[in-house]
Protein backbone atom coordinates (compact mmCIF):
# COMPACT_ATOMS: atom_id res chain seq x y z
CA UNK A 1 0.00 0.00 0.00
CA UNK A 2 1.01 3.41 -0.33
CA UNK A 3 1.13 5.81 1.88
CA UNK A 4 2.12 9.56 2.02
CA UNK A 5 5.27 10.39 3.52
CA UNK A 6 5.64 12.13 6.65
CA UNK A 7 5.30 15.66 6.96
CA UNK A 8 4.28 16.12 2.98
CA UNK A 9 1.61 18.31 2.41
CA UNK A 10 -1.35 15.50 1.55
CA UNK A 11 -0.86 13.83 5.08
CA UNK A 12 -3.58 13.98 7.97
CA UNK A 13 -2.09 15.16 11.30
CA UNK A 14 -2.19 12.34 13.91
CA UNK A 15 -4.02 13.95 16.61
CA UNK A 16 -6.99 11.98 18.05
CA UNK A 17 -6.10 9.55 21.22
CA UNK A 18 -8.40 6.74 22.63
CA UNK A 19 -10.72 8.57 24.41
CA UNK A 20 -11.78 10.86 21.16
CA UNK A 21 -12.09 7.62 19.05
CA UNK A 22 -14.05 6.14 21.29
CA UNK A 23 -16.19 8.98 21.92
CA UNK A 24 -16.01 9.64 17.90
CA UNK A 25 -17.51 5.83 17.62
CA UNK A 26 -19.87 6.69 20.29
CA UNK A 27 -21.10 9.27 18.45
CA UNK A 28 -22.12 7.90 15.30
CA UNK A 29 -23.33 4.91 16.72
CA UNK A 30 -25.48 6.29 19.87
CA UNK A 31 -27.14 8.24 17.35
CA UNK A 32 -30.56 8.59 15.78
CA UNK A 33 -30.95 4.93 15.72
CA UNK A 34 -31.67 3.71 18.82
CA UNK A 35 -34.91 6.77 18.77
CA UNK A 36 -35.99 5.50 15.24
CA UNK A 37 -35.01 1.66 14.88
CA UNK A 38 -36.80 0.13 17.99
CA UNK A 39 -40.31 0.45 16.33
CA UNK A 40 -40.02 -0.74 13.04
CA UNK A 41 -37.68 -3.66 14.64
CA UNK A 42 -40.27 -4.40 16.32
CA UNK A 43 -42.83 -4.85 13.95
CA UNK A 44 -40.83 -7.14 12.30
CA UNK A 45 -39.69 -9.54 14.89
CA UNK A 46 -42.74 -8.47 17.58
CA UNK A 47 -41.96 -10.42 21.12
CA UNK A 48 -38.95 -11.50 19.29
CA UNK A 49 -36.89 -8.21 19.59
CA UNK A 50 -34.34 -8.72 22.06
CA UNK A 51 -33.18 -12.36 20.19
CA UNK A 52 -32.99 -9.40 17.15
CA UNK A 53 -30.89 -7.48 18.79
CA UNK A 54 -28.73 -10.03 20.12
CA UNK A 55 -27.78 -10.82 16.50
CA UNK A 56 -26.84 -7.88 15.65
CA UNK A 57 -24.39 -7.73 18.42
CA UNK A 58 -22.95 -10.71 17.58
CA UNK A 59 -23.04 -9.48 13.85
CA UNK A 60 -21.54 -6.61 14.76
CA UNK A 61 -19.42 -7.72 17.06
CA UNK A 62 -17.41 -10.10 14.51
CA UNK A 63 -17.03 -6.56 12.18
CA UNK A 64 -15.55 -4.17 14.60
CA UNK A 65 -12.91 -7.05 15.75
CA UNK A 66 -11.89 -7.70 11.94
CA UNK A 67 -11.93 -3.98 11.37
CA UNK A 68 -9.55 -3.09 14.52
CA UNK A 69 -7.40 -6.13 13.29
CA UNK A 70 -7.29 -4.40 9.35
CA UNK A 71 -7.16 -0.78 10.85
CA UNK A 72 -3.86 -1.73 13.03
CA UNK A 73 -2.29 -3.23 9.91
CA UNK A 74 -3.54 -0.46 7.84
CA UNK A 75 -3.54 3.14 9.56
CA UNK A 76 -4.65 4.92 6.94
CA UNK A 77 -8.25 6.97 5.82
CA UNK A 78 -10.42 4.83 3.63
CA UNK A 79 -11.49 2.06 6.34
CA UNK A 80 -12.36 -1.29 4.27
CA UNK A 81 -11.95 0.75 1.08
CA UNK A 82 -7.98 0.19 1.58
CA UNK A 83 -8.48 -3.55 3.47
CA UNK A 84 -10.33 -4.97 0.50
CA UNK A 85 -7.50 -3.62 -1.51
CA UNK A 86 -4.74 -4.79 0.11
CA UNK A 87 -5.77 -7.97 1.00
CA UNK A 88 -8.34 -9.10 -1.68
CA UNK A 89 -7.67 -6.74 -4.79
CA UNK A 90 -8.54 -3.08 -6.19
CA UNK A 91 -12.15 -4.52 -7.43
CA UNK A 92 -12.91 -5.41 -4.13
CA UNK A 93 -11.16 -2.37 -2.42
CA UNK A 94 -13.39 -0.36 -4.93
CA UNK A 95 -16.94 -1.88 -4.30
CA UNK A 96 -16.50 -1.45 -0.77
CA UNK A 97 -15.35 1.94 -0.85
CA UNK A 98 -18.62 2.48 -3.52
CA UNK A 99 -20.91 0.80 -0.94
CA UNK A 100 -19.37 2.82 1.94
CA UNK A 101 -19.65 6.43 -0.03
CA UNK A 102 -23.21 5.58 -1.38
CA UNK A 103 -24.34 4.06 1.25
CA UNK A 104 -23.27 6.44 4.26
CA UNK A 105 -24.37 9.51 2.10
CA UNK A 106 -27.71 8.33 2.56
CA UNK A 107 -27.58 7.48 5.72
CA UNK A 108 -26.30 11.59 6.46
CA UNK A 109 -29.33 12.64 4.68
CA UNK A 110 -31.12 10.41 6.75
CA UNK A 111 -29.91 11.47 9.89
CA UNK A 112 -30.51 15.45 8.78
CA UNK A 113 -33.55 14.24 8.46
CA UNK A 114 -34.14 13.09 11.71
CA UNK A 115 -32.71 16.59 13.02
CA UNK A 116 -35.14 18.27 11.03
CA UNK A 117 -38.14 16.08 12.29
CA UNK A 118 -37.69 16.44 15.84
CA UNK A 119 -36.42 20.20 15.82
CA UNK A 120 -39.33 21.66 13.30
CA UNK A 121 -41.38 18.94 11.52
CA UNK A 122 -42.97 21.38 9.76
CA UNK A 123 -40.02 22.62 8.39
CA UNK A 124 -37.91 19.36 8.18
CA UNK A 125 -36.16 19.76 5.16
CA UNK A 126 -35.20 23.31 5.95
CA UNK A 127 -33.76 22.40 9.52
CA UNK A 128 -32.02 19.09 7.80
CA UNK A 129 -29.79 21.81 5.18
CA UNK A 130 -29.22 23.80 7.34
CA UNK A 131 -27.65 21.40 9.72
CA UNK A 132 -25.43 19.61 7.00
CA UNK A 133 -24.13 22.83 6.07
CA UNK A 134 -23.26 24.09 9.91
CA UNK A 135 -21.60 20.55 10.91
CA UNK A 136 -19.57 20.36 7.45
CA UNK A 137 -18.08 23.68 8.60
CA UNK A 138 -17.54 22.23 11.92
CA UNK A 139 -15.55 19.41 10.46
CA UNK A 140 -13.80 21.68 7.76
CA UNK A 141 -12.35 23.67 10.77
CA UNK A 142 -10.34 20.48 12.09
CA UNK A 143 -11.21 16.97 13.29
CA UNK A 144 -10.10 17.91 16.63
CA UNK A 145 -12.79 20.36 16.96
CA UNK A 146 -15.29 17.40 15.25
CA UNK A 147 -14.12 15.19 18.19
CA UNK A 148 -15.02 17.98 21.17
CA UNK A 149 -18.42 18.72 20.10
CA UNK A 150 -19.16 14.64 19.54
CA UNK A 151 -17.92 14.28 23.18
CA UNK A 152 -20.70 17.10 24.11
CA UNK A 153 -23.49 15.57 21.71
CA UNK A 154 -22.80 11.64 23.46
CA UNK A 155 -22.54 13.11 27.14
CA UNK A 156 -26.16 14.88 26.74
CA UNK A 157 -27.61 12.10 24.58
CA UNK A 158 -26.55 9.25 27.37
CA UNK A 159 -27.88 11.58 29.75
CA UNK A 160 -31.42 11.11 28.07
CA UNK A 161 -31.08 7.33 27.50
CA UNK A 162 -30.42 7.63 31.13
CA UNK A 163 -33.61 8.97 32.39
CA UNK A 164 -35.47 6.89 30.26
CA UNK A 165 -34.40 3.70 31.22
CA UNK A 166 -34.41 4.80 34.99
CA UNK A 167 -38.15 6.25 34.66
CA UNK A 168 -39.31 2.97 33.24
CA UNK A 169 -37.63 0.69 35.34
CA UNK A 170 -39.19 2.92 38.32
CA UNK A 171 -42.93 3.50 36.99
CA UNK A 172 -45.47 1.05 38.05
CA UNK A 173 -46.36 0.02 34.26
CA UNK A 174 -43.43 -2.41 34.14
CA UNK A 175 -44.41 -5.95 32.74
CA UNK A 176 -42.15 -8.78 32.67
CA UNK A 177 -44.64 -10.81 30.66
CA UNK A 178 -43.84 -8.09 27.71
CA UNK A 179 -40.43 -9.67 27.36
CA UNK A 180 -42.00 -13.04 26.94
CA UNK A 181 -41.01 -14.81 23.13
CA UNK A 182 -44.02 -15.99 21.65
CA UNK A 183 -45.43 -17.04 18.79
CA UNK A 184 -45.12 -13.93 16.73
CA UNK A 185 -41.57 -14.16 16.42
CA UNK A 186 -40.86 -15.88 12.85
CA UNK A 187 -37.01 -16.58 12.14
CA UNK A 188 -37.45 -14.24 8.92
CA UNK A 189 -38.91 -11.23 11.28
CA UNK A 190 -35.87 -12.14 13.85
CA UNK A 191 -33.81 -11.74 11.15
CA UNK A 192 -34.96 -8.90 9.38
CA UNK A 193 -34.99 -7.28 12.83
CA UNK A 194 -31.62 -7.43 13.09
CA UNK A 195 -30.88 -6.26 9.78
CA UNK A 196 -32.70 -2.79 10.99
CA UNK A 197 -30.85 -3.11 14.31
CA UNK A 198 -27.80 -3.32 12.86
CA UNK A 199 -27.98 0.09 11.33
CA UNK A 200 -27.74 1.57 14.71
CA UNK A 201 -24.79 -0.27 15.26
CA UNK A 202 -22.34 0.33 12.74
CA UNK A 203 -20.65 3.65 13.86
CA UNK A 204 -17.39 1.84 15.34
CA UNK A 205 -16.07 1.69 11.43
CA UNK A 206 -16.05 5.56 11.48
CA UNK A 207 -12.95 4.94 14.30
CA UNK A 208 -11.34 2.63 11.20
CA UNK A 209 -11.52 5.22 8.73
CA UNK A 210 -9.95 8.28 10.53
CA UNK A 211 -7.01 5.40 10.97
CA UNK A 212 -4.58 8.11 9.57
CA UNK A 213 -5.47 10.73 12.35
CA UNK A 214 -4.91 8.56 15.30
CA UNK A 215 -2.43 8.67 17.24
CA UNK A 216 -0.36 5.21 17.72
CA UNK A 217 -3.19 3.45 15.56
CA UNK A 218 -1.93 -0.03 16.18
CA UNK A 219 -2.34 0.49 19.99
CA UNK A 220 -5.73 2.93 19.82
CA UNK A 221 -8.30 1.46 17.11
CA UNK A 222 -8.13 -2.17 18.56
CA UNK A 223 -8.44 -0.48 21.69
CA UNK A 224 -11.62 1.97 20.73
CA UNK A 225 -13.58 -0.02 18.78
CA UNK A 226 -14.75 -2.66 21.24
CA UNK A 227 -14.87 -0.15 23.85
CA UNK A 228 -17.11 1.88 21.73
CA UNK A 229 -18.90 -1.22 20.65
CA UNK A 230 -19.79 -2.77 24.06
CA UNK A 231 -20.80 0.63 25.75
CA UNK A 232 -23.55 1.04 23.03
CA UNK A 233 -24.41 -2.56 23.15
CA UNK A 234 -24.76 -2.01 26.89
CA UNK A 235 -27.04 1.20 26.05
CA UNK A 236 -29.28 -0.43 23.80
CA UNK A 237 -30.23 -3.19 25.74
CA UNK A 238 -31.30 -0.89 28.69
CA UNK A 239 -33.29 1.14 26.53
CA UNK A 240 -34.68 -2.14 24.78
CA UNK A 241 -35.59 -3.68 27.80
CA UNK A 242 -36.83 -0.69 29.64
CA UNK A 243 -39.06 0.47 26.59
CA UNK A 244 -40.60 -3.05 26.13
CA UNK A 245 -41.36 -3.33 29.55
CA UNK A 246 -43.36 -0.44 29.46
CA UNK A 247 -44.82 -0.31 25.59
CA UNK A 248 -44.99 -4.53 25.29
CA UNK A 249 -44.33 -5.16 21.68
CA UNK A 250 -47.04 -4.53 20.31
CA UNK A 251 -47.03 -1.03 22.17
CA UNK A 252 -43.80 -0.53 20.54
CA UNK A 253 -44.47 -1.05 16.89
CA UNK A 254 -47.29 1.33 17.05
CA UNK A 255 -45.30 4.22 18.43
CA UNK A 256 -43.93 6.64 16.39
CA UNK A 257 -41.16 8.17 18.81
CA UNK A 258 -41.44 4.85 20.92
CA UNK A 259 -38.55 7.15 23.71
CA UNK A 260 -41.46 9.70 23.84
CA UNK A 261 -44.17 6.96 24.28
CA UNK A 262 -42.55 5.46 27.15
CA UNK A 263 -42.37 8.75 28.80
CA UNK A 264 -45.75 9.46 28.53
CA UNK A 265 -46.73 6.17 29.20
CA UNK A 266 -44.97 6.28 32.48
CA UNK A 267 -46.07 9.82 33.46
CA UNK A 268 -43.10 11.27 33.08
CA UNK A 269 -44.57 14.16 30.36
CA UNK A 270 -42.15 16.52 31.30
CA UNK A 271 -39.30 13.89 30.03
CA UNK A 272 -40.72 13.65 26.24
CA UNK A 273 -39.59 17.10 25.75
CA UNK A 274 -36.10 16.41 26.82
CA UNK A 275 -36.56 12.79 24.61
CA UNK A 276 -37.07 14.98 20.98
CA UNK A 277 -33.95 17.43 21.99
CA UNK A 278 -31.73 14.30 22.75
CA UNK A 279 -32.92 12.41 19.84
CA UNK A 280 -32.13 15.69 17.87
CA UNK A 281 -28.79 16.20 19.51
CA UNK A 282 -28.30 12.40 18.96
CA UNK A 283 -28.99 12.86 14.88
CA UNK A 284 -26.84 15.34 15.14
CA UNK A 285 -23.87 13.52 16.61
CA UNK A 286 -24.50 10.97 14.72
CA UNK A 287 -24.30 13.05 11.03
CA UNK A 288 -20.90 14.98 12.10
CA UNK A 289 -19.11 11.30 12.50
CA UNK A 290 -21.02 10.03 9.04
CA UNK A 291 -19.69 13.47 7.47
CA UNK A 292 -16.16 12.83 9.02
CA UNK A 293 -16.06 8.65 7.85
CA UNK A 294 -17.97 9.48 4.27
CA UNK A 295 -15.46 12.35 3.41
CA UNK A 296 -11.98 10.23 4.78
CA UNK A 297 -13.03 7.49 2.28
CA UNK A 298 -13.82 9.68 -0.63
CA UNK A 299 -9.71 11.10 0.29
CA UNK A 300 -8.29 7.50 0.10
CA UNK A 301 -10.53 7.09 -3.53
CA UNK A 302 -9.41 9.77 -4.83
CA UNK A 303 -5.83 9.40 -3.97
CA UNK A 304 -6.33 6.21 -6.28
CA UNK A 305 -7.98 7.78 -8.92
CA UNK A 306 -11.31 6.30 -8.33
CA UNK A 307 -13.08 9.57 -7.62
CA UNK A 308 -11.10 12.43 -9.53
CA UNK A 309 -7.88 13.37 -7.72
CA UNK A 310 -8.46 16.94 -6.78
CA UNK A 311 -10.86 15.73 -4.32
CA UNK A 312 -7.35 14.53 -2.59
CA UNK A 313 -6.33 17.59 -1.25
CA UNK A 314 -5.78 18.51 2.25
CA UNK A 315 -6.15 21.88 3.51
CA UNK A 316 -2.55 23.22 4.47
CA UNK A 317 -3.65 25.11 7.74
CA UNK A 318 -6.30 22.51 8.98
CA UNK A 319 -5.06 19.37 8.21
CA UNK A 320 -8.17 17.96 6.64
CA UNK A 321 -9.76 16.76 3.23
CA UNK A 322 -11.32 19.64 2.49
CA UNK A 323 -12.53 19.05 -1.01
CA UNK A 324 -13.89 15.97 -0.25
CA UNK A 325 -15.45 17.45 2.66
CA UNK A 326 -17.28 20.24 0.95
CA UNK A 327 -18.22 17.62 -1.73
CA UNK A 328 -19.87 15.28 0.56
CA UNK A 329 -21.42 18.23 2.15
CA UNK A 330 -22.94 19.94 -0.54
CA UNK A 331 -24.85 16.37 -1.71
CA UNK A 332 -25.97 15.46 1.95
CA UNK A 333 -27.49 18.99 1.62
CA UNK A 334 -29.52 18.34 -2.37
CA UNK A 335 -30.14 14.69 -0.58
CA UNK A 336 -31.58 16.03 2.97
CA UNK A 337 -33.70 18.32 0.79
CA UNK A 338 -35.20 16.22 -2.03
CA UNK A 339 -35.54 12.77 -0.34
CA UNK A 340 -37.39 11.03 3.12
CA UNK A 341 -35.94 9.53 6.20
CA UNK A 342 -37.04 6.04 5.23
CA UNK A 343 -36.43 5.65 1.66
CA UNK A 344 -33.10 7.27 2.56
CA UNK A 345 -32.24 4.57 5.54
CA UNK A 346 -33.56 1.47 2.95
CA UNK A 347 -31.24 2.71 0.46
CA UNK A 348 -28.36 2.74 2.96
CA UNK A 349 -28.35 -0.38 4.75
CA UNK A 350 -27.95 -3.26 1.71
CA UNK A 351 -24.55 -0.96 1.04
CA UNK A 352 -23.32 -1.17 5.25
CA UNK A 353 -23.73 -4.52 5.43
CA UNK A 354 -22.21 -5.57 2.16
CA UNK A 355 -19.33 -3.20 3.19
CA UNK A 356 -18.61 -5.49 6.30
CA UNK A 357 -18.59 -8.31 4.24
CA UNK A 358 -16.07 -7.48 2.53
CA UNK A 359 -13.92 -6.45 5.96
CA UNK A 360 -14.63 -10.08 7.21
CA UNK A 361 -13.61 -11.28 3.89
CA UNK A 362 -10.26 -9.29 3.84
CA UNK A 363 -9.25 -10.32 8.09
CA UNK A 364 -10.01 -14.23 7.00
CA UNK A 365 -6.77 -13.69 4.99
CA UNK A 366 -4.72 -12.08 7.85
CA UNK A 367 -1.78 -14.35 9.02
CA UNK A 368 -1.19 -14.79 12.88
CA UNK A 369 2.02 -12.46 12.33
CA UNK A 370 -0.67 -10.06 11.47
CA UNK A 371 -2.76 -10.08 13.96
CA UNK A 372 -5.95 -12.50 12.63
CA UNK A 373 -8.48 -12.82 14.54
CA UNK A 374 -9.93 -16.33 15.55
CA UNK A 375 -10.91 -17.93 12.41
CA UNK A 376 -14.53 -17.94 13.31
CA UNK A 377 -15.07 -13.89 14.19
CA UNK A 378 -14.70 -13.31 9.96
CA UNK A 379 -16.48 -16.42 9.29
CA UNK A 380 -19.56 -15.33 10.97
CA UNK A 381 -19.24 -11.96 10.28
CA UNK A 382 -19.46 -12.57 6.78
CA UNK A 383 -22.25 -14.79 6.73
CA UNK A 384 -24.39 -12.73 9.31
CA UNK A 385 -23.51 -10.10 6.98
CA UNK A 386 -24.96 -11.55 4.06
CA UNK A 387 -27.87 -13.00 5.68
CA UNK A 388 -28.98 -9.65 7.13
CA UNK A 389 -28.52 -8.00 3.87
CA UNK A 390 -30.87 -10.28 2.04
CA UNK A 391 -33.56 -10.17 4.70
CA UNK A 392 -34.45 -6.69 4.50
CA UNK A 393 -37.10 -5.24 2.44
CA UNK A 394 -37.00 -6.31 -0.71
CA UNK A 395 -36.78 -2.79 -1.91
CA UNK A 396 -34.04 -2.04 0.12
CA UNK A 397 -31.97 -5.18 -1.41
CA UNK A 398 -33.37 -4.60 -4.83
CA UNK A 399 -32.23 -0.69 -4.29
CA UNK A 400 -28.55 -2.01 -2.69
CA UNK A 401 -27.74 -4.59 -5.44
CA UNK A 402 -28.79 -2.26 -8.26
CA UNK A 403 -26.26 0.00 -6.39
CA UNK A 404 -23.80 -1.96 -6.18
CA UNK A 405 -23.75 -3.33 -10.08
CA UNK A 406 -24.00 0.41 -10.80
CA UNK A 407 -20.58 1.04 -8.83
CA UNK A 408 -19.09 -2.16 -10.82
CA UNK A 409 -19.93 -1.56 -14.15
CA UNK A 410 -18.51 2.01 -13.10
CA UNK A 411 -15.07 -0.08 -12.31
CA UNK A 412 -15.48 -2.02 -15.59
CA UNK A 413 -16.02 1.34 -17.72
CA UNK A 414 -12.93 3.31 -16.23
CA UNK A 415 -10.32 0.08 -16.71
CA UNK A 416 -11.27 -0.70 -20.38
CA UNK A 417 -10.79 3.39 -20.55
CA UNK A 418 -7.44 2.91 -19.33
CA UNK A 419 -6.40 0.48 -21.47
CA UNK A 420 -7.15 1.93 -24.60
CA UNK A 421 -5.24 4.81 -23.40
Amino acid sequence: MSKPAAGVPDELRRRLGVPDAVTIGLGAMIGAGIFAALAPAARAAGSGLLLGLALAAVVAYCNATSSARLAALYPASGGTYVYGRERLGEFCGYLAGWAFVVGKTASCAAMALTVGSYVWPGQAHAVAVAAVLVLTAVNYAGVQKSALLTRVIVAVVLAVLVAVVVASLTSGSVDTAHLDIGADATAGGVLQAAGLLFFAFAGYARVATLGEEVRDPARTIPRAIPIALGITLVVYTLVAVSVLLVLGPDGLAAAGAPLTEAAHTVGADRLAPVVRVGAALAALGALLALILGVSRTVLAMARDHHLPHALAAVHPKFKVPHRAELLVGAVVAVAAATTDVRGAIGFSSFGVLAYYAIANASAWTLTPAEGRPNRAVPVVGLTGCLVLAFALPLSSVITGAAVLLIGAAVFGARRRVARAT
